[in-house]
């Protein structure tokens, strides 16, 4: 069933609009376009190509196995980049003006072994809309059971590692993806509270490009490489567990870091907030100064003014976050900004430490208090 959660303005906050206004501004008087420019063209050539390169690399290359382990870490990491940097922009629509174009880059991402349909679902529909909303937002089951990320969640004995143990998980997120994740949600009745709503193009585009990955990146390498399969287990499972690993960072520092908020429904099932204060309040941004953050992170360092703007090209982020930090400031709108990248992986360190062994800390200091309190009164009664 669709949910019928909605987000209450009782405020009447203006902030979206004025910040809107400003936004829709400074691309007119600047007479550019929202969309990608030859910047944002070079990226995705340069991306595209060292995956295409490495992959080429590796199938006609003949080199030593160090040679290749390395060769299969950069596969995993040019494809992570390929995610940020042209797929995320072209599955919004925000990569160009033509849907044709945003179309046929999407079918890089079923390429590179995910599920666009499935993430067009899950990402732009539900986590955009409901982001971290316990039982809407489905990005935050990151490993559900094992990795606690909110107040709202039971803490379990295991969380009292998980500071330790999240990271290594944070990489097992692309094996999963490729084998588990994708056919999972797709058979799923609803994503969160979104129906799916499956036709027979979506299941061939699922089953033919899955089929297609596993060929090319399993298939192939066994057949035509000169290396065991302990070998070839070995660089497939570090190549995945690299681009997990980067791909579970960059989306874990935007929203699960001190500062953010994870709401809940009142009791008529609403978020009495405005959608977009609703954002403010949830999401977070780190490096933003940094050159090399705004080049590869394909602008999800920036993951407020994208939350605001999906239609956006990332390209033009960087001049955008001036514009919505002012405007939050003027307004009195939270705007959470980590001005580093070690700043934010810090500060997500902490969180799953409070979260987990803080959390059975705090929940271990009560029940001692609430037991010696009991004894107090048995004590104080007996010698009434």
């Amino acid at each position: 069933m669709e949910s019928k959660l909605k987000f209450i303005d009782h405020t009447r906050s203006e902030f979206f609009a004025t910040l809107k206004s400003r936004v829709d501004a400074y691309f007119k008087d600047n007479h550019i376009s929202k969309h990608a420019n030859a910047a944002m063209v070079f990226k995705s050539v340069l991306f595209i190509g060292c995956l295409v390169g490495t992959y080429l690399l590796i199938m006609l290359g003949g080199y030593g196995l160090g040679t290749m382990y390395l060769l299969s870490l950069l596969l995993g990491a040019s494809a992570a980049l390929i995610g940020f940097n042209v797929c995320h922009d072209a599955i919004h629509g925000s990569y160009s003006s033509k849907a044709w174009i945003n179309n046929a880059l999407s079918y890089v991402f079923d390429l590179i072994g995910a599920s666009a349909y499935v993430w067009s679902v899950s990402h732009n529909t539900v986590h955009h809309t409901y982001t971290n909303i316990p039982e809407h937002d489905e990005d935050l089951d990151v490993a559900p059971g094992l990795i606690r990320v909110s107040v709202h969640e039971r803490v379990k004995p295991i969380m009292r590692y998980q500071h330790f143990y999240a990271f290594p998980l944070y990489g097992l997120a692309s094996l999963s993806w490729v084998f588990r994740k994708d056919f999972k949600k797709f058979f799923q009745p609803a994503i969160g509270h979104v129906p799916m709503k499956r036709t027979l193009s979506s299941y061939f585009r699922l089953f033919f490009f899955k089929f297609l990955y596993y060929t090319l990146f399993i298939v192939f390498p066994l057949v035509f490489l000169d290396i065991t399969w302990w070998q070839f287990l070995i660089g497939f499972v570090s190549m995945h567990m690299l681009e997990g690993l980067i791909l579970g960072l960059v989306f874990q520092l935007a929203h699960v870091v001190e500062g953010v908020d994870f709401p809940e429904p009142n009791a008529e099932g609403n978020i009495e907030e405005a959608w977009a204060l609703h954002q403010m309040q949830t999401t977070a941004n780190f490096a933003t100064d940094s050159f090399w953050a705004n080049f590869f992170c394909g602008g999800l360092n920036m993951q407020i003014e994208h939350h605001l703007f999906p239609k956006i090209c990332h390209i033009h982020y960087t001049k955008l976050q001036k514009i919505v930090q002012q405007t939050a400031q003027e307004f009195g709108v939270p705007y959470v900004n980590n001005p580093t990248f070690m700043g934010a992986l810090a500060s997500h360190y902490r969180m799953l430490y409070n979260m987990g062994k803080g959390a059975l800390e705090k929940q271990a200091s009560e029940i001692q208090k609430a037991v010696s309190t009991s004894a107090n009164k048995v004590y104080e009664s007996s010698n009434a």
